[in-house]
């Protein structure tokens, strides 16, 4: 192989692993798939959208052999609804058992979990009937949602894929990536005090340069204060994180529903130059910045970030959201994560 050919063959290595590594979303119709960086997969199917009625939500991990496993979730009832006691799966229009009660959801067997699939890939019915009104769960969507998350887990060919099988062999598919680990520092308790009109002085070009450089990446209220802000809670703050470092905090920008923050590390003297950690941050608090907005006003759907101090730095922590706007729970549907890690806790 010459110089060139290896050289691209590396390349496209290297961009295969690279997209392997990160969280991979799909959505069409009534089915969305959400991949995370270890390569676990999970698929999310809801009744037609003018029927929040329910969601069913199918978890796999990476890996040859492994299966799909499967819950349910009913929609919010009213407050003086009787709880459901029993719900009961349907597939074209006969019992096909009790499904298992389990915290607030309700969980599939393996074999009703093959069987649902098996229904929604074609024009089966779906159903799940014991709460105040029965759960139809749409098949739209379903079949592309599924051959996405083979396709990221390397299974198309394969026995075990969901969608197109084949004999390739199992030992073919993509293995499990392992979750970043993080090691979390230990941070100081001081709290947060806003900072003198000389230092802000000081500091506002640096941290503009951080800033501003697209669309997706600006703070507004560094150049001036927005209408509703209030200088006691938005204005830019100092909060120790440890004997050399410091986080700054500012509010960023302001919108209907939602709010962002800027977090910044730099030394404790201010000297420095500051790194930018997110303009959307909603709370800092022990070594733990987030970052959760709305979808929509009603909060039915919501997305997340995190980051964890590490000592030396912010590293992000979570990525992920809560599934379509479908009305179904206020917070949220399902967790939806495109990014994991193992945090360890600070030992002592």
């Amino acid at each position: 192989m010459n110089r060139k050919l290896m050289f691209f063959a590396l390349a496209t290595l290297s961009l295969s692993a690279l997209a392997s590594h990160s969280g991979v979303t799909f959505e069409h119709k009534d089915w969305e798939v959400a991949c995370d960086n270890t390569l676990t997969c999970r698929v999310a199917g809801y009744a037609k959208e003018d029927d929040p009625s329910g969601s069913v939500l199918l978890t796999r991990t990476a890996g040859p052999g492994t299966v799909p496993t499967g819950e349910v979730t009913l929609a919010d009832s009213a407050e003086d609804s009787a709880p459901v006691q029993k719900l009961t799966l349907w597939i074209d229009g006969k019992p096909a058992g009790d499904l298992v009660a389990a915290d607030d959801n309700w969980r599939l067997s393996a074999g009703q979990t093959s069987a649902l699939l098996n229904a929604v890939k074609g024009s089966g019915k779906v159903e799940f009937k014991g709460g105040a009104t029965p759960f139809l769960l749409s098949g739209e969507g379903a079949y592309a949602a599924l051959l996405k998350a083979d396709d990221v887990q390397g299974r198309i060919g394969t026995p075990g894929a969901l969608t197109k099988k084949g004999n390739k062999p199992e030992s073919s598919v993509a293995k499990a990536v392992p979750a970043p680990v993080i090691q979390a520092a230990n941070t100081l308790s001081g709290e947060p005090r806003l900072l003198t009109a000389p230092e802000i002085d000081a500091l506002k070009t640096r941290l503009l340069s951080t800033v501003n450089h697209n669309d997706d990446d600006t703070c507004d209220s560094l150049y001036s204060p927005a209408e509703n802000s209030d200088p006691e809670t938005d204005g830019l703050t100092l909060t120790p994180l440890d004997d050399s470092h410091a986080l700054l905090s500012a509010l960023c920008w302001r919108a209907a529903y939602n709010e962002g923050y800027g977090y910044w590390v730099i030394d404790n003297q201010l000297k420095g130059t500051p790194v930018l950690v997110t303009i959307s941050g909603s709370d800092y608090d022990k070594g733990e910045i987030t970052n959760v907005q709305k979808g929509r006003g009603i909060g039915d759907c919501m997305s997340q970030e995190s980051w964890v101090w590490d000592g030396q730095s912010f590293r992000k922590s979570y990525d992920g959201g809560t599934g379509m706007c479908r009305y179904i729970h206020a917070g949220g549907t399902w967790d939806l994560p495109t990014l994991v890690t193992d945090v360890k806790p600070v030992s002592g």
